[in-house]
């Protein structure tokens, strides 16, 4: 099937290992990929992904924010070196920045993110920390279209585990980021296939509004 399909491209941006953009690497190099990773992008020059990328022949760049620099005239310089690109999508994977209206509209309906939580639980940090505080009987990952409100776009597809006794945020976290590592591939897919799209602020796939995102359990089956 994918294979009437263009190969889209796909920049990554990053601050720290990447394990996300990993994944997406991994999956762009099937043979069947719809989309390939262009270039990778950190706003760290010690984020450890940028080395990881350009070992796989992906070319990484780092853009800081000098002293003083105003949020807004960093996302114009960063939308701009992304441009130069010309993607089909902009994914986030670990991008702790938190990103001005300039920049989320210059890439409407183009821009996802993967935030560690069951969205709308636990916006923002230390997500795991919060379920295990809360005693949440589950948790997981969300990918969600980016919009100017922090992590509140419109979400596509979660991957949930159940939080287990004895969990520890370390524990927990791993048992999400495998999932992660399986749902985020698939909505680039969904997305670089023509499937998903962003339209009237909210989340469609295959011609219809998604009233609550897919879900994938830890057992990988979709709902």
């Amino acid at each position: 099937m994918t294979a009437n399909f263009p190969r889209r491209g796909v920049v990554i941006l990053i601050s720290g290992r990447g394990s996300n953009m990993l994944a997406l690497i991994e999956a762009s190099r099937t043979l069947q990929s719809p989309f390939e990773v262009t270039g990778v992008f950190a706003d760290k020059p010690d984020a450890p992904g940028l080395e990881s990328a350009r070992r796989l022949g992906i070319p990484a760049r780092v853009l800081s924010a000098a002293p003083g620099c105003e949020r807004a005239a960093y996302d114009r310089a960063l939308a701009a070196a992304i441009a130069e690109l010309s993607p089909e999508l902009v994914a986030l994977a670990g991008f702790m920045r938190i990103l001005s209206a300039v920049f989320v509209d210059a890439f409407e309906g183009r821009l996802l993110n993967i935030h560690p939580s069951l969205l709308p639980d636990y916006p923002g940090l230390h997500t795991h920390r919060r379920a295990l505080a809360d005693r949440a009987r589950r948790h997981g990952a969300t990918v969600h279209f980016v919009t100017a409100e922090l992590d509140a776009g419109p979400a596509i597809i979660q991957g949930a585990v159940p939080v287990l006794d004895g969990d520890t945020e370390a524990s927990l976290a791993a048992r999400v980021q495998r999932l992660e590592h399986r749902i985020y591939p698939l909505a680039v897919r969904w997305y670089c296939e023509g499937r998903l799209q962003y339209r009237g602020r909210r989340a469609w796939l295959d011609g219809r509004p998604l009233e609550q995102p897919a879900r994938m359990d830890d057992d990988g089956e979709m709902h």
